[in-house]
């Protein structure tokens, strides 16, 4: 197989007519350029230079090969230079998941930055409402970068960037009103702004209440937490929430569970000696989670 290296020597013995003036050209020995063009003779199965006594005259094979040559060395310097740019941070293509909650919330300031400060980075942003999701889509290869809550397992690379707590929602005239917190018991038997089974929010929120003996009363499912905080502020029911949840602030009774309950908010890279992916994630940590995440509303 022709490597570049080869295509090298003959692009320089084209150019420098000589063997002497291409070995010197590319700082190696006459023999071993020599070398070099036999071995793509012998490949070719047909001569590329004619050696003269002064010189050497090009076949046309040879000049045939030098033309393509030329594209392909030309192809794999710009290829050099594209990965050089990469590697700084200033070209090249970053795919991002982030559960739908912390787009706005979190990444948002994040993506304005790189907008403005690396142009020539393509960012490709997916939505999800499960982590478990986000994470087989980055094990699969479809995605660099997951931002979103813990998922339940995974065996990439995850690095903590903070917590976010989760709140309680209920319209404003709720009883829940007069309250300063909201303990699980106080759930029992209030109508519940469910989530839809294939929102991991489905299963975190049974699991948290099955742990202290509560069984929910749902009386509708919706996909987005946006929407449940929505539903429960217009008096729909009542529905627990992330404070990502609460980038629009809704018209009604906002309180925390008691005792507060927060859960990871986490940045999993399938690659983490990817420079555009360690870049990103290096300008999520510095910036960190927004006030409102360890804040009640």
């Amino acid at each position: 197989m022709t490597t570049l290296r080869t295509l090298e020597c003959l692009v320089a013995l084209v150019e420098a007519g000589s063997v002497t003036g291409a070995a010197a050209a590319l700082h190696m020995s006459q023999p071993a350029l020599s070398h070099q063009i036999a071995a793509l003779e012998r490949e070719l199965g047909t001569p590329v230079v004619e050696r003269l006594t002064r010189g050497v005259r090009v076949t046309a094979a040879g000049r045939a090969v030098a033309e393509e040559a030329r594209v392909a060395l030309e192809a794999a310097d710009r290829a050099v230079r594209v990965g050089r740019r990469v590697g700084v941070g200033a070209g090249g293509r970053l795919r991002l998941a982030c559960a739908e909650t912390m787009t706005a919330w979190l990444l948002v300031p994040v993506l304005r930055q790189w907008r403005s400060r690396r142009p020539d980075v393509q960012l490709d942003l997916a939505e999800f409402t499960s982590a478990d999701v986000m994470a087989d889509v980055l094990a699969a290869g479809g995605t660099d970068l997951v931002v979103g809550p813990r998922p339940t397992a995974t065996d990439a690379h995850v690095e903590l960037l903070g917590q976010e707590e989760m709140v309680v929602v209920a319209a404003a005239a709720h009883h829940f009103a007069d309250q300063r917190s909201v303990a699980v018991a106080d759930l029992t038997g209030e109508p519940f702004v469910h989530y839809d089974r294939d929102n991991g929010l489905a299963l975190w929120v049974d699991q948290f209440v099955a742990r202290h003996g509560v069984t929910l009363t749902p009386v509708l499912r919706t996909r987005s937490p946006r929407t449940a905080a929505q539903l429960a502020a217009a008096g729909m029911g009542v529905s627990i929430v992330p404070v990502s949840a609460l980038a629009t602030r809704p018209a009604g009774t906002v309180r925390p569970l008691r005792p507060r309950v927060r859960r990871d908010v986490v940045a999993i890279v399938g690659a983490p000696s990817d420079a555009l992916v360690r870049r990103f994630v290096a300008d999520l940590v510095r910036r960190g989670l927004p006030s409102s995440a360890r804040t009640t509303p």
